[in-house]
């Protein structure tokens, strides 16, 4: 019997595990948004710096990006009094516990190409 609880309780478990990682995978999924949370964990960025650093990143697919983490409450944006008018976004408190995230696939991905390449 006690076997069969435990078996019960690390499905649930895994279950639990599957359903956080697919909550994250929803927020941050696709080609962008993960790039715009790091270029923004360097600072404030206006929209145009945003988009040279990432290169391939339209305008229209940026400003919805950037409408999604907003929304998520994972950036803040900011119009700003100047001529012409700028707008500029940078991470929030909770966007920013998206930091050891970021670095865990950076690390990941710099020890993958090594692994693949040699280099």
């Amino acid at each position: 019997m006690e076997k069969i609880k435990q078996l019960i309780d690390e499905k649930e478990d895994c279950s639990k595990i599957l359903f956080a990682i697919q909550d994250t995978l929803d927020l941050i999924s696709g080609k962008w948004k993960i790039k715009v949370v790091s270029v923004l964990l360097y600072g404030r960025k206006n929209f145009t710096d945003l988009q040279r650093q990432i290169d391939g990143l339209g305008a229209k697919m940026l400003s919805k990006e950037l409408q999604d983490l907003e929304i998520n409450g994972l950036i803040t944006r900011t119009v700003n009094a100047t001529k012409p008018i700028t707008v500029s976004y940078e991470l929030t408190a909770y966007g920013h516990t998206l930091e050891p995230v970021i670095k865990a696939l950076a690390d990941w991905g710099t020890t993958h190409r090594h692994e693949i390449t040699g280099r």
